[in-house]
């Protein structure tokens, strides 16, 4: 099957631009819901203008709706927003939201669904369980070696989307709250303000692991694989994919036109596959993050995939100039930008005295048919051929441009050149407008209120208002203990990176029993990534643990899929980074067989009362996770051990973020300066009736796990105060999350 080249559209100009660079096809965001909000997105005019040029320039258009939706939007807005464009005939949908993909499903029948690299797919088990649930492609993590894209394909047999060439996030995209919890613009919402880009300093122990020309350490590399096309493709990747939607029109067209060049020089002669230098430069020129990687294809982290200096900032303050190529850039523009796209025709014209004219038009597979005004004998000159066809071939702004034109004519006749224009302007409408007609889409009829509709999850009136459970998320032994004493708890969620994985299922019944005298339940806590088999080979060991535990807290897609096929679906609790932001993506989950999911930390109050919470639990406390990456900090500065640890990071305000080193699973996770803690909001909250609660511990120690289950324990009535414990007047710093504010 011959591959795809699919490049960025921020703008209906810059889509323009690529298709002309020689683009297959191109994504591009509305003006709601997709992940670059910031872009020069079209309006609906535009949009739908452009789904045509996309056609009859036999391209294809894939449209972004790669953000997490809340309730009102999706049953208030997506139906009216995307219609219009299902029936122009956009060819897919790119989606981020599982209860977007359940929406779409059932209200635009046909539409081909892609799953965006922002649902974190990162195996086989998350890809099957999408294909089942109708995607039709698969845009895996950024962070997959070809390996594991190999598999995931050979396994599920989905086509796969891989981006080729551009910016990287430092974090597994859709698993990112930096930007969101620091200045509440949400990654997730299309808003990112990249916090990543930023200097940092290091610290392991009180020493300092960079210095004043290293703090980039969350800034990787542009990511140029122009050289590797061919393993990529090998690797059974379809569509290759230019990240740059927020770039200008001629850098997108600039690198378009480059892998065209290769990507053609590839299928035409695979085995003297070779890049010049002349080509790599033009690249280099377009635009580089202080050099370029060849992305995760063939390295799991490491020092050489980040900018680290900033060499930019650094011209700057030496106030030298960045020499950007603007001759390249102008001669782009001229190629791409100021220059008009037409399609080749073909037409037949008979111009015969007494007779009407007629004129024939064929493109591609259509044909169309036109009679225009009688032809009158010249009175005085009669018209000729050449004049004719100087006419007729007058195609303006139109999208086609005359290969051949036949005339036939006896050269006696007449017919007014406004005659002749009304017919050459007719004829080319109609060709247009009958190729155009193949790709028209017709919603189905519906009866009023037969669309999908939200319905009020339950009587708020009747909601339970008792505190309902505790639960409690556990990474070290002290915390351990302290819970297992507290007797507010109901059940413990321990980190599978504490039990470990050399005993798992000794460690893991000893544990269970533990909690079991205790008089809690018990379940273990998945990584927050799953890759490359990591669990291949411990099916049966999770099924015996499976009867007798609980349960299992999963973070994502691939260990969702992963105990499905166990047959342990029905003990699944989903944590928030499996993200149900309205309640068809709850009910998507909830389909699986899954026995409870988490709220989002991205929805405020307001949005948690609108959504159906029963079988829910939510996060009361806890230093929330900002980043999960497969970078390495410790690898990063050069000091990794491979062995888990901690590093903190100081921001320019002096604020110090947690990092640990989860070695292994192989991934980082940067936590929150401050631990979020709704105190205060326990008598609001406890009027939603959600029917469990949790505080997630992660580097506390004994006494301070203790205090913190005594306070929520109190305020939220799992205890009764006495005179020795009342409810504190003084409270520790606790910042409030989303609670308040929410995202856009």
């Amino acid at each position: 099957m011959k591959s795809e080249l699919l490049a960025p559209a921020g703008s209906y100009q810059g889509l323009q631009a690529v298709i002309r660079a020689g683009a297959d096809a191109v994504y591009i965001g509305g003006s709601l819901f997709g992940a670059r909000a910031y872009a020069d997105n079209p309006d609906r005019d535009e949009m739908k203008e452009a789904i045509d040029f996309t056609h009859i320039h036999g391209k294809k258009i894939y449209l972004t709706v790669n953000t997490l939706l809340k309730n009102r939007e999706l049953y208030g807005q997506l139906y009216d927003f995307l219609a219009p464009f299902y029936e122009q005939g956009a060819d897919g949908v790119i989606v981020q939201d599982l209860g977007v993909l359940a929406f779409l499903k059932k209200e635009f029948p046909g539409l081909p669904i892609h799953a965006s690299t922002q649902m974190t797919v990162t195996g086989p088990k998350g890809a099957a369980l999408l294909g089942k649930a109708g995607v039709s492609r698969i845009v895996p993590a950024r962070e997959l070696s070809l390996g594991e894209i190999r598999r995931i394909h050979e396994e599920t047999g989905i086509e796969i989307e891989c981006f080729v060439h551009g910016a990287l996030c430092y974090c597994y995209s859709g698993m990112c709250l930096f930007s969101s919890m620091l200045g509440g613009r949400s990654g997730n919402r299309g808003r990112c303000a990249q916090p990543c880009r930023l200097p940092y300093q290091a610290f392991e122990g009180g020493k300092a692991l960079n210095d004043e020309n290293s703090r980039y350490l969350l800034s990787p590399k542009d990511m140029c694989t122009v050289e590797i096309l061919p393993e990529i493709l090998q690797a059974g990747v379809y569509s290759l994919k230019i990240e740059g939607r927020m770039k200008r029109p001629e850098y997108a067209a600039g690198v378009t036109s480059v892998y065209r060049k290769y990507l053609d020089l590839y299928e035409k002669d695979p085995e003297h596959y070779q890049v010049s230098e002349e080509d790599r430069q033009i690249l280099l020129d377009l635009y580089q993050r202080d050099g370029f990687n060849q992305g995760y294809y063939h390295s799991h982290n490491g020092r050489n995939m980040m900018a680290v200096v900033n060499y930019k900032e650094q011209g700057r303050k030496k106030k030298t100039s960045e020499n950007r190529n603007e001759e390249l850039f102008t001669e782009l523009k001229k190629k791409y930008l100021d220059t008009k796209t037409q399609e080749k025709i073909y037409g037949n014209l008979i111009l015969y005295t007494g007779s009407p004219a007629i004129l024939d038009l064929e493109f591609k597979d259509v044909h169309v048919q036109i009679q225009g005004s009688l032809v009158e004998e010249a009175q005085k000159q009669p018209l000729s051929a050449e004049r004719i066809r100087r006419q007729m071939e007058k195609t303006g702004e139109t999208p086609f441009i005359f290969e051949d034109l036949e005339i036939l004519t006896d050269e006696r006749g007449f017919l007014p050149m406004q005659n002749l224009n009304a017919l050459r302007r007719e004829g080319l409408e109609k060709l247009e407008e009958a190729y155009l007609k193949k790709f028209r889409r017709k919603l189905p009829l519906k009866q009023d209120g037969d669309r999908e509709e939200k319905k009020d999850p339950e009587d708020p009136a009747a909601r339970e208002t008792d505190p309902g459970r505790l639960y409690v998320l556990v990474e070290n032994s002290d915390q351990w203990k302290a819970v297992l004493e507290s007797q507010a708890v109901a059940g413990v969620y321990v980190s599978l990176s504490m039990i470990g994985l050399k005993n798992l299922k000794a460690n893991g019944k000893k544990a269970a029993k533990e909690a079991a005298m205790a008089g809690k339940e018990f379940y273990l806590a998945m990584p927050y990534v799953l890759r490359e088999g990591r669990l291949d080979g411990y099916e049966d060991i999770f099924r015996d643990l499976g009867e007798d535990i609980d349960g299992f807290l999963v973070r994502n897609l691939e260990e969702v899929g992963y105990f499905k096929e166990l047959g342990l679906g029905e003990k699944l609790v989903c944590d928030y980074s499996v993200y149900n932001f309205n309640d068809l993506a709850k009910e998507f989950l909830e389909d699986l067989g899954v026995k409870r999911t988490t709220l989002p930390l991205e929805l405020n109050g307001r949005e948690i009362r609108e959504k159906n919470t029963r079988n829910s639990e939510m996060i009361l406390y806890g230093y929330y996770p900002m980043m999960v990456s497969a970078q390495c900090l410790k690898k990063t500065c050069g000091s990794c051990d491979h062995r888990s640890g901690k590093v903190w990071l100081k921001d320019r305000y002096g604020q110090h973020f947690l990092t640990k080193c989860f070695c292994d699973f192989c991934y980082n996770v940067i936590y929150n300066s401050i631990p979020t803690g709704l105190v205060k909001e326990a008598g609001e909250i406890l009027e939603m009736g959600i029917p469990v609660f949790r505080l997630n511990f992660t580097e506390e120690g004994y006494e301070q796990t203790r205090e913190m289950l005594e306070l929520f324990a109190l305020v939220y009535g799992f205890t009764k105060p006495t005179e020795k414990k009342k409810n504190p007047e003084k409270l520790p710093e606790f910042t409030k999350g989303h609670f308040r504010r929410g995202v856009e």
